[in-house]
């Protein structure tokens, strides 16, 4: 058996150039939790984790041989490095980012009172898409704008799709997970398309990384914090712990894009960092090395964004990330989050109004205490309180029918009375033991750590 066989691993393919493409306007595919299933074994899917690792092993440090001394150095990425490359088109989409910037000062923030997000954005969000077409055409790389097509659709119409997406709802006046989605789905359209420039050595993923993602924090990356698998982390990197503590923070923010995330959070937010980002906290505590955070964030992207409908069901489904069913993509395992997805009523399965056109003679309760003398059987008979005197002009053929609870509703009073009697059940048992002296505990989860727990 042959030993030492190293498999290419996985990049984004470019679209061949020499045949024209047919372009599609995304649409809209994720409409209930049952859908997510089929995006997780999309071509769409495939894709996007295929671009998210690449750019991710392209942050990991690597030993280079110094030909001259016979030594190893370890080379590292971080943010102000000289050693980062920055491509023509790289320094394009910088370009492209500041001229964005330059679209507040046509809409300064709101001075009002607001709850929310500032209403100002909703004004650059409508300059934004007026002005995409142009924005697009004038800072994209040349080679995609005239990607040679065969459809009505031309690539910067479908591209302008994830580039709209990628700042943010001007209806919630929100941004999260979904648009920074959106936004790698726009580079890697880009990267399909041969904007960017492909090299085996991760030079122009690496310009992506800290020169598109980092300018203005508009997609923050959530994986790229410069790890080495297996090992762990290099010598001289920051101890994750130390994401606590504002002023180690600020130390390495400047260089570490982990650390710039975490220095943007202090930013924003106030009080003690594990009270406002319990789960950045309990990442802190990993003493395996940044190896294994890394890993960890990218299964939590799968699960907690790529995974849960709330996020995903606004993404696009186009020509470059295609609906269409990965051939080699294995059925998803059921979780948590796909078994719990929200699903859509069958319409056809529940009457589709709540006032039927005709009705026969209504029936009142059959209680022992409504078979009063004189009561004529099939008449309709109720309180006699003033309050429920029927209008006289209100006949029973309009009287509103109550419907028969849905399947989900069903569901749910099933789930919920298990639950109560489950932990009614579980209860009653601790008491018992309690009281003969038999109460184990080894299995009960230890104690928080946490400070205000002490």
């Amino acid at each position: 058996m042959a030993t030492g066989t190293q498999h290419p691993l996985p990049v984004l393919e470019l679209l061949d150039e020499s045949k024209p493409h047919v372009f599609i306007s995304p649409v809209k595919r994720i409409n209930e939790g049952q859908d997510v299933s089929l995006f997780l074994t999309s071509e769409a899917y495939r894709d996007i984790m295929t671009f998210l690792m690449q750019l991710n092993r392209a942050m990991f440090p690597r030993l280079n041989h110094d030909a001259s001394s016979g030594q190893e150095n370890l080379l590292t990425w971080e943010v102000d490095a000289p050693n980062i490359v920055f491509s023509e088109s790289v320094v394009r989409l910088r370009n492209m980012l500041q001229a964005l910037d330059k679209i507040i000062d046509d809409v300064p923030p709101d001075a009002g009172p607001r709850r929310f997000g500032n209403v100002s954005f909703r004004k650059w969000s409508e300059l934004l898409e007026s002005r995409a077409p142009r924005l697009l055409e004038q800072f994209l790389p040349k080679r995609v704008v005239s990607f040679p097509h065969e459809s009505k659709c031309d690539a910067i119409s479908e591209l302008k799709a994830y580039f709209i997406g990628a700042f943010g709802s001007s209806q919630r006046l929100d941004y999260g997970t979904g648009h920074e989605l959106s936004f790698l789905a726009f580079l890697a359209c880009i990267w399909k398309l041969g904007g960017f420039q492909p090299s085996t050595s991760g030079v122009e993923e690496r310009g992506i990384v800290i020169g598109v993602f980092v300018p203005a924090q508009y997609a923050p990356p959530i994986t790229q914090d410069g790890q080495i698998p297996v090992e762990g982390s290099r010598k001289g990197a920051p101890d994750p712990g130390s994401v606590a503590k504002s002023n180690l923070v600020a130390k390495e923010r400047e260089k570490n894009m982990y650390m710039g995330a975490i220095g943007f959070i202090y930013d924003v937010k106030t009080g003690p960092f594990w009270e406002h980002s319990p789960t950045l906290y309990d990442i802190s505590g990993v003493r395996a090395g940044w190896a294994k955070i890394n890993k960890g964030m990218i299964k939590m992207y799968n699960a907690e964004v790529l995974s849960k409908f709330p996020v995903v069901q606004h993404f696009p489904f186009g020509s470059l990330f295609s609906w269409n069913q990965d051939s080699n993509a294995s059925p998803p395992p059921v979780s948590t989050h796909t078994s719990s997805q929200p699903t859509k009523i069958d319409a056809e399965s529940r009457p589709t109004s709540r006032v039927p056109a005709q009705s026969t003679a209504q029936v009142g309760t059959k209680a022992p205490w409504m078979a009063a003398k004189g009561h004529v059987p099939g008449a309709v008979v109720g309180t006699q309180a003033p309050w429920a005197k029927r209008s006289p002009s209100l006949s029973t053929a309009t009287q509103p029918e109550l419907l028969p609870p849905s399947d989900a509703e069903i569901g749910v009073k099933r789930s919920t009375r298990l639950a109560q009697e489950t932990r009614g059940m579980v209860t009653q048992q601790i008491l018992d033991n309690s009281r003969e002296g038999q109460l184990d505990t080894s299995s009960m989860p230890p104690p928080t750590t946490a400070p205000w727990a002490r």
